[in-house]
């Protein structure tokens, strides 16, 4: 007999082979998951050893405790004595632990369901990676226009959600991410300023400063630096909070209601977020215009006044409306980003990581791609 004891106290386990090419295992002491526990690479390496073997018997008489960690040891053994064509005999088992480990595999594993790694060539990865980027396309399209018919019965006031969930929802899109904003626009504005100030200041012509604060903030990074921040903020935050009730049933439950996950979760969240947007557009365009001030009257040595009236008179009302009107697209895009995101979220809390993380990509790949369109469509019409 070979002991692989690892302390009197301790769970143990003892392998004896016998004349009928049989190996008897005995499980001694407390098989517990806060003790150090045998692993059951030791009896594989002695199956292995030995070819002969065609059977595997247990003896717990002298088990003193077991717990789930028993269950995975016997589990993960019987598997491999299958793979290798060896009969494994659990009369001599405890009767709970036999019905855990029928209950076990009574449901088979699903196919796929440990990762493995998927074999195949060059191309058929190519292949099939382009087809998950075609069915990903698909689900987008599928998800917006079933927000559309949502947005229609919006529009008809038959749609179906809470009042208090929108206000809910423009709170925490408008007035909760006021600060952050601040912060970054006027930190923006001030890089801005210094960036224009380095060149500017070598021709005299620092009171262009203005200027370029003014003309950055209302056209592009007013809008831009916003939308960042939301989908950091926002969108991610949106990816959560569905994925989580995804993953608690919650929308299916409001689905066997007959009530329509859309109108009541997505519908409140988009409307706050595109008609905060422009709104914090706007005042992250005055925040930066002031960070560029700052930096223009204390370390460029010019008037407020004549700084603030140079700003007036380069903006235009055009500039401004664009700004707007990209921070308004912006803002759809980061809260559809969001909640497709929360609804493709799987069935695992580590999935709701995944999607939040997924979300805040999928929003500022949008918008990145979105602002290089409207500044070649702004080009082509002049504004």
């Amino acid at each position: 007999m070979k002991s692989l004891s690892l302390s009197a106290e301790q769970a143990s386990l003892a392998l004896e082979k016998t004349a009928e090419s049989t190996l008897v295992i005995r499980l001694l002491g407390k098989w517990q998951l806060r003790r150090d526990l045998p692993s059951a690479n030791l009896v594989e390496r002695e199956l292995s050893a030995t070819p002969a073997l065609r059977r595997v018997t247990f003896d717990a008489s002298q088990l003193s405790g077991w717990d789930s960690s028993l269950v995975s040891f016997i589990a993960n053994l019987s598997e491999w004595c299958r793979t290798r064509g060896i009969a494994d005999d659990r009369s001599g088992l405890p009767a709970g632990l036999r019905r855990l480990l029928e209950l076990a595999e009574a449901v088979p594993e699903t196919k796929g369901a440990r990762g493995e790694a998927s074999k195949g060539s060059f191309l058929q990865r190519i292949g099939d990676a382009s087809l998950g980027y075609g069915l990903s396309v698909g689900e987008f399209m599928a998800f917006l226009g079933d927000l559309s018919i949502a947005f229609g019965k919006f529009a008809r006031g038959k749609a179906r959600y809470r009042g208090v969930d929108l206000f809910e929802a423009i709170q925490q899109c408008g007035a909760n991410a006021v600060g952050i904003v601040t912060l970054i626009s006027f930190l923006v504005g001030v890089i801005l300023a210094f960036m224009g100030a380095v060149q500017l200041s070598q021709f005299g012509a620092a009171i262009y400063v203005a200027d370029l604060v003014g003309i950055g903030m209302v056209r592009e990074m007013g809008a831009m630096m916003t939308a960042v921040i939301m989908a950091g903020r926002t969108g991610a935050a949106f990816a959560a909070k569905l994925g989580t009730m995804k993953v608690t049933q919650e929308i299916d439950a409001l689905t066997t209601m007959g009530i329509s996950p859309l109108e009541f979760l997505v519908l409140p969240r988009v409307l706050a977020l595109v008609l905060m947007m422009p709104l914090l557009c706007l005042y992250a365009d005055f925040v930066g215009i002031l960070g560029g001030a700052f930096v223009g009257v204390s370390m460029l040595d010019l008037a407020a006044r004549s700084y603030f009236q140079e700003t007036i008179s380069t903006l235009t009302f055009t500039n401004l409306l664009g700004g707007l009107f990209k921070a308004t697209v912006y803002g759809a895009l980061i809260a559809v980003a969001g909640c497709l995101r929360g609804f493709q979220c799987g069935n695992s809390s580590s999935a709701v990581g995944d999607a939040t993380t997924q979300a805040v990509v999928t929003s500022i790949v949008m918008v990145v791609v979105a602002c290089g369109i409207f500044a070649v469509v702004f080009n082509v019409l002049k504004i």
